[in-house]
């Protein structure tokens, strides 16, 4: 048997109806970036995550960097966040002239540990072997995998610091919090697009939601090269734009998103049930009061490189999500931290593996995977 760790192919097959007409309209429009695909895209998205005012943007890279800059971040500030995420939350800090600064995660859930929040700016902990970082100046709490960080804790003490928050929702389209909606916790949430996420575009896509009408006019002129209206600029901006036919497909998929997130949560329980007298597996836990949208089911096994290549072997496509921590990386190598300062991070980077998730997997392909990874560890 096959097991693809993601078929986007039969997910468009579901949509295909749908989305060709919309192609030939635009084609026959010839309106390509902005216009009425993405003004209705911004207010569906908006009601979707419950908030007033949404921002379509290029990328969920734009979304984090145009979200700190429209919230006054910049250079000689720091930003807190987590070392076990992709790359373009620390880029989008160090893109606004700001240095990120990294605290280590709860063993459980994988995202953010709030005491370790509550230490960093408690104590002004500085591990950069450069010398002392500059002050905080806002926080950005990743909902890795799809499941909402704490945000109680982690609002309730920036608040005490007056610190800004910034929501990276990249992977938790739809994601609840103690019945809050991720992205609509903080003064602005961000999200990404690409295909391979739950809530997945034709390319390259993001948007930011909010409340503040202030920060979403400033994202609007830092989208559009700092135009106040055309050829007038009020600032220097980017070229970070949605475009009308990624739009148009994220409009028709966000209708079935409710459906095909309830799909993952059905497929992570089976895994759950399956692997329940596992020993050796441990599944990233959901924490109470949580709704994960389960972008990625991961587990933490020894020997994970090993087991990886069995399951290859076997037809089974895994993911590593993400295997050498952002503190680690040769691009943040001028922050000076090394190995030993963010242990639990490590360890789970050490051990994380990714098993196959998305709406359609059946049930059979389930118990492939799990027998598949009983069989490995018979072996010994």
């Amino acid at each position: 048997m096959k097991v693809p760790f993601l078929d986007l192919k039969v997910q468009y097959k579901q949509i295909e109806d749908e989305v060709l007409p919309m192609i030939t309209e635009a084609m026959e429009n010839g309106m390509f970036i902005g216009g009425p695909q993405v003004a209705a895209f911004e207010d569906e998205f908006a009601k979707f995550c419950d908030c007033k005012l949404c921002v379509g943007v290029n990328s969920g890279t734009d979304a984090l960097r145009f979200a700190l800059m429209a919230t006054g971040v910049g250079p000689g500030d720091a930003v807190i966040t987590v070392p076990n995420t992709f790359i373009a939350t620390t880029e989008a800090i160090s893109q606004t002239g700001a240095t990120p600064l990294f605290i280590d995660i709860d063993p459980q859930t994988s995202n953010m540990d709030p005491s370790k929040l509550e230490a960093c700016l408690e104590k002004d902990l500085t591990p950069h072997a450069a010398g002392r970082a500059p002050r905080p100046k806002a926080v950005i709490p990743v909902h890795l995998y799809g499941q909402p960080a704490d945000m109680d804790s982690i609002m309730n003490i920036s608040k005490k610091h007056d610190l800004v928050v910034i929501e990276d929702s990249c992977q938790a389209h739809g994601a609840k919090y103690k019945g809050k909606t991720a992205g609509s916790m903080a003064p602005a949430g961000c999200f990404s697009f690409y295909p391979g996420k739950n809530l997945g575009a034709f390319g390259e896509g993001g948007a930011v939601v909010t409340n503040d009408e202030a920060i979403a006019n400033k994202m609007k002129m830092i989208r559009d090269h700092g135009q106040a209206q055309k050829y007038f600029h009020d600032m220097e901006g980017y070229n970070g734009r949605l475009d009308a036919i990624q739009a148009g497909v994220l409009r028709i998929k966000l209708q079935n998103l409710a459906q095909w997130n309830a799909l993952r949560r059905k497929n992570a329980a089976y895994y759950d049930e399956l692997l329940a007298d596992v020993a050796e597996v441990e599944a990233v836990k959901q924490a109470q009061g949580v709704e994960s949208v389960y972008h990625l089911y991961v587990i933490l096994v020894d020997r994970r490189d090993e087991l990886q290549q069995f399951l290859g072997e076997k037809g089974i496509a895994t993911g590593l999500h993400y295997p050498l921590p952002l503190h680690l990386q040769k691009a943040y190598a001028h922050l000076g931290y090394k190995r030993g300062d963010f242990p639990v991070t490590e360890r789970i980077a050490d051990r994380l593996l990714s098993l196959p998730m998305y709406p359609e997997l059946s049930n059979e392909q389930i118990e492939y995977v799990v027998d598949s990874i009983k069989k490995f560890l018979a072996k010994g």
